[in-house]
């Protein structure tokens, strides 16, 4: 395993990798990992030669102090995951102001309304940190290819619209969400809940798969009022939206059009846990 904390000394180490025609990805994480991202990994390692994972907790997408403060880190787990995947992968684990410079601060983006609804809405500048974080990144290693989890759809959406914008030489790959047991996405903020709400929050994939089985026959308004309600009769979870959007646009479903693809996003609070969720319905 090499785990670089300097851009210097990665960027050299990639060089020489260069020099022999190898192909590199990049994973970008935040650490507290889990198999939904040791699967990005693992179809990295398929897919290319050199696998860099970045593990950097990065504080300009967080819309609440709180919420940084509180999201688990445990660097030495996430060294032993990767190590257990592969005992040759590379590991950044920079900080703030070696990935920033002087100030650790987002770029302003147009997302051409991609960050103007549902995460984007509720979370203020959220979409531009995560913009700024990934463009830096990817100057950084200079991947050849770089993975990003579906669980994040949206995010995934505004990174491909900023490469293309940008017109930067890197092919995005998105990965099917992994779930527990339950259902439930999973997610390093699921390390926050209570064994007894965990196993709750297996709710919300059975109101999205419930969603999609209404999809065929019902509006998009009949379909949302419906999840309302059954996240009012819950008692542990607290629905903070519920959205049906085009696929590629992310615009609210109106009336349905056949030859669009349509995705159900969700967000719900557990434990004052912030988890989301999404579903392609047709």
């Amino acid at each position: 395993m090499h785990v670089f904390d300097r851009k210097k000394d990665l960027q050299s180490f990639l060089q020489n990798e260069r020099n022999k025609n190898r192909t590199i990805a990049l994973v970008a994480t935040m650490g507290a990992l889990h198999q939904g991202h040791l699967s990005l990994v693992k179809k990295a390692i398929l897919e290319t030669d050199v696998v860099i994972v970045s593990v950097f907790v990065n504080p300009t997408q967080f819309d609440q102090k709180e919420d940084l403060e509180k999201y688990p880190r445990n660097l030495d787990k996430d060294l032993a995951l990767l190590q257990s995947v592969d005992p040759n992968i590379v590991v950044f684990t920079p900080t703030a102001s070696e990935i920033y410079g002087e100030q650790v601060v987002s770029k302003s983006y147009d997302f051409d309304g991609l960050d103007k609804v549902m995460e984007g809405a509720f979370r203020t500048g959220h979409f531009d940190g995560v913009g700024t974080i990934v463009e830096l990144f990817l100057k950084t290693v200079s991947p050849d290819r770089a993975y990003f989890g579906e669980k994040d759809f949206q995010q995934l959406q505004i990174i491909k619209k900023m490469v293309a914008s940008k017109q930067l030489p890197y092919t995005i790959v998105g990965c099917p969400i992994e779930r527990e047991a339950n259902g439930l996405a999973m997610s390093s903020r699921n390390e926050r809940l209570s064994p007894s709400t965990r196993e709750e929050a297996g709710f919300i994939y059975k109101t999205l798969k419930a969603a999609k089985a209404k999809f065929g026959t019902e509006s998009a308004k009949g379909i949302k009022d419906w999840v309302n309600t059954q996240f009012a009769e819950n008692q542990t979870l607290e629905l903070e939206y519920f959205e049906i959007t085009d696929e590629d646009t992310l615009t609210p479903m109106n009336e349905k059009q056949a030859t669009q693809k349509y995705r159900a996003f969700i967000a719900v609070y557990a434990d004052g846990v912030r988890l989301i969720d999404n579903l392609r319905l047709n």
